[in-house]
């Protein structure tokens, strides 16, 4: 009789919606096994439209993008000699995506891709470190990894995508999901301040006044860089030994836990 497959060598039931916890786990894995190998740290992440060309309508944000990332990545190949901080981290695709990973090459640095298949618009760009492109099936995985090793996140205009991906980290940040503090900085504050009225907001109850301490806005790659600059030479000093949590384990009353665990 001929032997059946090993169940992780069995394309059918990986493929299957029994083998869905591994290919979850598969794309928790993956990029964990290549962080740890090449050693990255941490991210600067960087969002926006995919439908930004150099030559667009709002080509000059694609410019700024990659100029910014280029500052990013020669400061940190300078300022942590030796290591693999700060990292820029993209979606992986083209527009202001690509514009990153660009400019994190000009300077010289690793760049992150955490690509995602869809029907239309996202293939890799060709500017992403090759060991650190990655492919998703699931958004709830890329997401996660956006956010897990991320000390700051730096959001260009965009669409529907830009801006499920910019309020779930609002909402991690706000309701202390994440390690750390994250700089969020809004670039393009004429583009924002239209599009989002955060002050409304804030006038109706829907978040409090403390709220709009969670991002701030910026204009100009200098200007964004200098936000950054700050923020990772202060509030990110200790060189992790490790790949960190997502969020400190909150400490529980002793008397709730004894119930919980009974």
């Amino acid at each position: 009789m001929k032997r059946a497959p090993l169940a992780y060598e069995n394309p059918e039931f990986l493929n299957s919606p029994d083998g869905r916890p591994l290919r979850l786990l598969s794309e928790y894995l993956e990029p964990l096994s290549q962080f740890e190998r090449l050693k990255v740290q941490d991210t600067v992440v960087f969002f926006g439209s995919a439908r930004i060309q150099e030559n667009s309508l709002l080509g000059c944000y694609y410019h700024d993008a990659r100029a910014l990332a280029k500052l990013v990545t020669e400061w940190s190949k300078v300022e942590y000699a030796g290591t693999h901080r700060f990292v820029v981290c993209t979606g992986g695709g083209p527009g202001i995506m690509e514009a990153a990973n660009r400019g994190a090459m000009d300077g010289g640095g690793l760049t992150v891709g955490l690509n995602i298949g869809l029907p239309f618009e996202q293939f890799p760009n060709p500017y992403i470190s090759p060991d650190l492109s990655f492919e998703f099936h699931y958004f709830f995985m890329r997401k996660f990894w956006f956010a897990y090793l991320a000390k700051a996140l730096i959001v260009f205009p965009g669409g529907f995508g830009t801006m499920d991906e910019l309020f779930e980290i609002l909402t991690l940040a706000q309701t202390q999901k994440l390690k750390g503090k994250l700089q969020i900085i809004l670039y393009g504050s004429e583009f924002w301040k239209e599009v989002v009225n955060f002050e409304a907001l804030v006038k109706y109850g829907t978040i409090s006044p403390e709220d709009m301490n969670l991002f701030c806005f910026a204009d100009t790659p200098n200007s964004a860089f200098d936000i950054l600059k700050k923020h990772l030479s202060t509030k990110c000093t200790e060189h992790p030994k490790e790949i960190p949590g997502i969020a400190e384990t909150v400490e529980r009353d002793p008397e709730v836990s004894a119930v919980n665990s009974t």
